[in-house]
């Protein structure tokens, strides 16, 4: 079973990649959508090293399409 976060600021781009990985993955796996404007949220999402929003991490591991951005200011 996979684990699967999203962090997600809520935007029209962060629910339709939800959306689009809840139809992708399997059955098994635990699919979580994690609120960015959460500052405990936030603190995690820094600590995975997340910069964007949406951005998806797979068992503890930012996935690697998520790694190459810009940084931004999450949850200020």
């Amino acid at each position: 079973m996979n684990k699967i976060e999203i962090f997600s600021a809520g935007c029209p781009l962060c629910e339709e990649t939800i959306e689009h990985i809840k139809e992708k993955v399997c059955e098994s796996c635990e699919v979580t959508v994690q609120d960015l404007y959460d500052p405990l949220i936030a603190k995690r999402a820094r600590k995975y090293g997340v910069k964007r929003a949406p951005a998806v991490v797979v068992n503890g591991t930012l996935s690697p399409c998520c790694k190459s951005c810009q940084d931004i200011n999450i949850a200020a």
